[in-house]
């Protein structure tokens, strides 16, 4: 299995790298440039104008891979795939409506916080009840013969995984503020995924993931350090979307069901951490009026602290890739 998922991977990383320019110049042409907050870090002050919405580019190349490969394993696309790809794509179209509107009005401000959100709830839920239904269709049940099998499914997916889905899709989305960062944690996750797709029979799962690892790859070469493009919100929110409907697709049968929760959470180990320090510092200036960071997200932090970015970017990564080295060995036979 190991060689068609590096077939797999090389595509997507392929689609991503080949157009990469051409696609790069062309949100040039179309004024698709960063725009940077007054109140970061001095040195970001050069990223403005810098081409972004780069997720226009990696995520369908992701997703074409994904489906091409899954077709090839398996002779046909299986409905749970089919959820989570429509699902990645409509995070997509979320971030992308997003990004398009902070183009057109110049300024970098697009959909309110609430559309957003309510948005990404309404993709969370519909995700939850049609994996639930994939589910209860396949005839998995939790052993518990006082609960019917969709019922049981259906009060589990819900309370778990739409909180969840909507959380690490904005958890990434915190994450994507410095060259490379976001990517290359995404790149730690998928790998995750795929060995954990692995170690439990979920090969479809294990393709997707390589086919994301891959895509990450590609676009890697053009968002590291200077990055020549950012992803913007048409690629983060898309990627942590991505991320939990993978983590609920592990879902196993009998009392075992929040282990893909855990593992999520260890995989995403960083953007959590990236989300939380919003939180509390949001939550710190409104009842004390204090800040508990310099700045958050918290990777600015670190570069008000005198950290270079290169330095935060590879720390945070050093920081994923130990999780997700615990997480597959915690989880990796659950």
């Amino acid at each position: 299995m190991a060689s068609p998922l590096v077939l797999i991977a090389l595509l997507s990383f392929l689609l991503v790298l080949l157009p990469g320019g051409a696609v790069i110049r062309l949100l040039k042409r179309v004024g698709a440039g960063q725009r940077v907050r007054d109140d970061g870090p001095q040195r970001h002050l050069e990223k403005e104008g810098t081409p972004t919405m780069g997720g226009v580019l990696f995520v369908p190349a992701a997703v074409a891979a994904a489906l091409l490969g899954v077709h090839r394993f398996a002779g046909h696309i299986p409905m749970g795939i089919a959820v989570l790809m429509a699902a990645t794509l409509a995070f997509w179209l979320i971030g992308f409506a997003d990004d398009w509107l902070k183009i057109k009005r110049g300024r970098s401000l697009g959909l309110k916080a609430r559309e957003k959100l309510a948005m990404q709830i309404v993709v969370a839920v519909l995700t939850a009840y049609a994996l639930a239904r994939v589910r209860a269709e396949q005839g998995m049940d939790l052993d518990k013969p006082y609960l019917h099998t969709y019922s049981l499914y259906w009060l589990y997916w819900m309370p778990f995984w739409v909180p969840l889905t909507v959380w690490t899709s904005n958890a990434v989305n915190l994450a994507d503020g410095l060259d490379g960062l976001a990517t290359g944690l995404c790149t730690i996750a998928a790998l995750g995924f795929v060995t954990l797709g692995l170690a439990h029979g979920h090969h479809e799962v294990s393709i997707v993931a390589a086919a994301l690892a891959g895509a990450c790859l590609g676009f890697l070469w053009y968002n590291r350090h200077p990055a020549r493009v950012f992803m913007g919100d048409v690629g983060s929110l898309a990627l942590g979307g991505m991320l939990a409907v993978m983590a609920a697709m592990l879902t196993p049968p009998g009392p075992q069901v929040a282990m893909p929760v855990m593992a999520l959470l260890g995989f995403c180990l960083v953007p959590y951490i990236e989300a939380a320090s919003v939180v509390a510092q949001v939550i710190s200036f409104k009842t004390t009026g204090k800040r508990i960071f310099k700045m958050s997200p918290i990777h600015h932090h670190f570069e008000l602290s005198g950290w270079s970015e290169q330095r935060v970017v590879w720390a945070f990564w050093g920081v994923a890739a130990a999780g997700a080295m615990v997480t597959v060995l915690v989880y990796g036979r659950w």
